[in-house]
């Protein structure tokens, strides 16, 4: 004999339609919704990796070429003899041929945004005297989904001039 249930709630019934039971039971789609989000996740995270590295590579491009050309211009001081890339370069702003370098050091950058500052703070380019090269580049990212904006990317060098 069976014991009586004392639940205020009515007995379920015994037998559910199939069409119903399957609806509620199944599982069917959610494979496909938990791809499409772990999907759309791995996609943010390449694409994060991928602009990382857009930005370390113009950062070290930007570095590299403050470098060279703060390697030329000390080598390059009034002691220098010869004209042109073989001579001296300065004391004044900006001399063409340390600009020159630095934008051929920077290959890869669009060269109408690159901006060289060279200044020398004694005044003028003998030997001992200062030289400074500033190198910037503004970066956009190459997709508009992640919110850096336009980020300016800027590096410093100084030398003692030497020849």
């Amino acid at each position: 004999m069976m014991a009586k249930s004392h639940s205020p709630y009515p007995a379920a019934p015994s037998r559910i339609a199939p069409v119903a039971k399957r609806r509620i039971t199944g599982s069917r789609g959610t494979s496909l919704i938990e791809f499409s989000l772990c999907a759309l996740l791995l996609i943010m995270v390449l694409m994060a990796v991928v602009e990382m590295g857009r930005l370390v590579l113009f950062y070290t491009t930007v570095t590299n070429a403050t470098r060279g050309a703060a390697r030329y211009a000390i080598v390059h001081g009034s002691n220098r003899t010869g004209s042109g890339v073989t001579g001296p370069s300065g004391p004044g702003a900006n001399p063409p041929q340390v600009v020159l370098v630095a934008r051929n050091l920077a290959t890869i950058l669009n060269e109408s945004a690159l901006t060289v500052t060279v200044s020398y703070p004694n005044g003028n380019n003998n030997v001992g005297s200062l030289v400074n090269v500033t190198v910037s580049y503004p970066y956009d990212p190459l997709l508009g989904y992640f919110p850096l904006g336009p980020i300016q990317i800027r590096n410093s060098s100084q030398g003692v001039i030497v020849f």
